[in-house]
């Protein structure tokens, strides 16, 4: 799967419906990928979430009109797909920094968001590690959270040392066995497709489940095993970019299976540079 050309016709889809209100699983279903994966994919390419990549570019070519001032913002908070005038003004004002009537005589604030052109760069490097195994399926146990795809990147680091410093000791003593915290788990959910959910867990082997805890059945899929080694978060973050930049596009004969994506984390200082952790993708050949 070329996830260059991927993220290109995506970046060009959403230019030419920027008006439409378009969504990740829309485009996922023109482009024929899971809008799961497609999320993860482009944040990881671009930097943005496509939520807020399309906010973006709809804020600043609303502020161009603004300038022009031919149009009354009822009817560009219309045109830009927002449900009132109020909440137009105050995602305008949150990007901007002044209101849209401020932007008239001060055109000097408008702050530009222009479409990303993605480009290729051929890097030396390290070889990728990585296995192909089949796996059973297994159970895993942890405590669910439901993330938002355009603050997934923000806010999962700040859930990790909240769960870290005030959930994680306690669990660990009803849990002994199951050592919670070996993975970090995101799952789509079907029902929502702006959110997914991302589940701290361990094996789970039949003990009793805590309140608030969810047991999952991960299915058996053939998994795309990557190694990294450095410290967190950034040697896992590096890894994630360089699996769609590097080898979905020298794999074409494998494409993503299922709407997971799991990380283990090995004992040891996560700050170190010789820290081992691991990302595994579920896939299938084409």
């Amino acid at each position: 799967m070329d996830w260059i050309e991927l993220v290109k016709n995506t970046l060009s889809y959403i230019e030419l419906n920027l008006l439409e209100p378009i969504t990740a699983e829309e485009i996922g279903q023109e482009l024929n990928i899971s809008g799961f994966y497609l999320q993860n994919g482009f944040k990881v390419m671009t930097g943005y979430g496509i939520g807020e990549y399309i906010r973006n570019r709809r804020l600043y070519m609303a502020a161009l009109d603004v300038l022009k001032g031919d149009e009354k913002i009822i009817d560009l908070s219309e045109k830009y797909r927002y449900e009132t005038p109020e909440s137009f003004s105050k995602a305008f004002r949150r990007f901007h920094g002044v209101s849209p009537m401020q932007m008239r005589t001060r055109c000097y604030k408008v702050k530009p968001f222009l479409p990303i052109e993605l480009t290729v760069s051929l890097k030396g490097g390290s070889k990728l590690s990585v296995t192909i195994e089949k796996m059973h399926a297994w159970k895993v146990i942890g405590l669910p959270y439901t993330v938002c795809y355009d603050s997934a990147f923000d806010c999962i680091p700040g859930y990790w040392d909240n769960y870290c410093k005030n959930i994680l000791p306690k669990v660990n003593q009803q849990l002994p066995g199951c050592c919670i915290g070996m993975y970090g788990i995101c799952m789509e959910q079907e029902e929502n497709k702006k959110d997914f959910v991302y589940l701290i867990a361990g094996d789970y082997h039949g003990e009793e489940v805590p309140e608030g805890f969810s047991v999952v059945e991960i299915p058996a899929y053939t998994w795309a095993k990557f190694h990294c080694t450095g410290p967190m978060p950034s040697a896992l973050q590096s890894m994630n970019r360089r699996i769609y930049e590097e080898w979905l596009p020298s794999h074409p004969e494998y494409t993503i299976a299922g709407g997971y994506n799991v990380e283990l984390y090995d004992n040891g200082d996560t700050l170190a540079d010789t820290y081992q952790s691991h990302i595994w993708l579920p896939i299938k050949e084409v």
